[in-house]
């Protein structure tokens, strides 16, 4: 664990996403304390965080870089939003709608400080494609509460060029120019 921490002693500002390859729910406790004293250490990056279990999660971070996120996928996940801001204590919430199965309908983002959307990925038989207008219904959402919205490229195909949107946060932004 020590050898993978050390990357982010650089000095050089970065955003990392601490879960790529995991959910944060299956994090154990050791780790959380190790990596937490970490990105105290190392103000200068932004550290995003994805779970899609937040009922499962009880957790508190004061620090301003440290950015907590649920994953959401269809209509029925979206109480996900509220066990988050419940469970976990943070300064900053985002929410990831990928892959959308359905309409996610209305949405309430008070609190929540960035969007990502995405699609399914891979070849897989059977994939599901998003649908434009569930995309651009959240999209319409966030912007209507001066929430930033971050459309992956795997949604140029269904989208278009001219309806993507790639927005960051600007705490992201400063700290990476």
């Amino acid at each position: 664990m020590e050898r993978k921490l050390r990357i982010i002693d650089t000095s050089r500002p970065h955003v990392w996403l601490m879960t790529g390859m995991s959910d944060f729910s299956d994090w154990k406790p050791e780790w959380n304390a190790e990596i937490f004293e970490r990105i105290s250490s190392n103000p200068q990056h932004a550290y995003i965080f994805l779970t899609k279990r937040p009922d499962k999660i009880s957790f508190s971070s004061d620090d301003e870089n440290v950015w907590m996120g649920v994953t959401v996928t269809r209509s029925s996940e979206k109480r996900r939003i509220d066990d988050l801001k419940k469970n976990i204590k943070a300064r900053h919430y985002h929410v990831t709608f990928e892959p959308l199965f359905d309409d996610i309908g209305e949405i309430d983002f008070e609190g929540i400080d960035w969007i990502v959307i995405g699609t399914e990925t891979g070849n897989r038989k059977g994939k599901s494609y998003s649908r434009p207008e569930w995309v651009l219904s959240i999209a319409e959402q966030a912007k209507a509460h001066g929430i930033p919205v971050f459309m992956k490229e795997d949604l140029l195909p269904i989208m278009g060029d001219e309806r993507m949107i790639q927005e960051l946060p600007e705490q992201f932004t400063r700290r990476i120019q």
